[in-house]
């Protein structure tokens, strides 16, 4: 893998050597699970009243990042990053948004100072009612077209988290996610119904995520990221194998299902990183993983062609 081109890619820096140390410190600090940056575009509203407007990313930021997710035995070098960019397309005069999120996150790479994308997500279906001086409120039993939504992706990125450091590992945090469904299931709120005008959507990405038929692509992004890039520095030789070993677990996962939207968050990830760790092997070691990577990921093809 070129380091340069990965830094180019995943520009965001963690400081591990800062990490290591306050693994050995006596104590545990207390910390959020989320860090999050978020953005608001609202060039696509007219309206000449929504200077309150100005307040909405840092209260989503404040949300996130000052909730205990999971619980208080959380340590500050642990802290997920994350971006949400949300697009304001229209309001109507009572306040109700319609909005466009996308939401990524990322973890380090063991030994480095970098970082990889984990997962990266479009939401073009979200429905939300902001009016000027709002508080928010986490009550994960009440429904709230702007707080439900928000809870939701945080446990999303928390199991996509999790799942990287241990098989399955995510779970937990994908049954909360699932609950939430279910709340919204039951209002006419739009993005939360399987029967949505798109089929991708928030119940469709949490059923799939638990669906036992995604058990082994759930299992082959541990291995990517923990047996694969977490080793490349120290072993690039063993980790590719490790990375074509998880290739070859996700193509006959998807032998299994007709349903690709697990596959294509996971690849629209992924697909510059897997360029950057293979075109520096070997011949027979690069070729593999293009035949697997085309195979796979039609989406990305003009990429894969690098490895040619």
């Amino acid at each position: 893998m070129k380091l340069s081109s990965f830094q180019e890619n995943y520009p965001v820096t963690f400081v591990l050597s800062v990490a290591f140390a306050l693994l050995f410190l006596p104590f545990r600090v207390h910390a959020q699970e989320i860090n999050a940056t978020v953005q608001v575009d609202r060039s696509q509203i007219n309206s000449a009243s929504i200077n309150y407007l100005d307040n909405l990313s840092t209260d989503i930021e404040s949300y996130l990042n000052e909730h205990d997710w999971i619980g208080p035995n959380y340590m500050e070098h642990e802290r997920i990053n994350a971006t949400i960019q949300i697009t304001l397309m229209s309001v109507d005069n009572n306040f109700n948004f319609e909005a466009n999120i996308v939401v990524r996150s990322q973890r380090p790479i063991y030994n480095t100072t970098q970082q990889t994308t984990v997962f990266l997500y479009n939401d073009e279906n979200w429905t939300f009612n902001y009016t000027p001086n709002r508080g928010f409120v986490h009550d994960e039993l009440q429904f709230d077209e702007l707080t439900t939504l928000l809870d939701f992706y945080a446990y999303i990125i928390i199991g996509y988290d999790f799942d990287t450091f241990s098989e399955l590992g995510g779970s937990p945090y994908f049954s909360e996610a699932n609950n939430l469904v279910a709340i919204g299931q039951t209002t006419s709120s739009t993005g939360w119904s399987r029967t949505s005008s798109t089929r991708r959507n928030r119940a469709q990405l949490i059923a799939d995520l638990l669906n036992p038929n995604f058990r082994l692509l759930r299992r082959a992004s541990y291995i990517y990221h923990r047996l694969g890039v977490d080793q490349f520095l120290s072993n690039p030789v063993e980790a590719r194998q490790e990375i074509l070993r998880a290739l070859e677990m996700i193509e006959e996962a998807k032998g299994n299902t007709i349903n690709n939207l697990l596959f294509d968050t996971f690849f629209n990830a992924k697909y510059r990183e897997f360029v950057s760790i293979f075109e520096d092997a070997k011949t027979e070691v690069r070729l593999e993983a293009y035949n697997l990577l085309t195979n796979i990921d039609q989406g990305h093809l003009t990429e894969y062609n690098k490895l040619q």
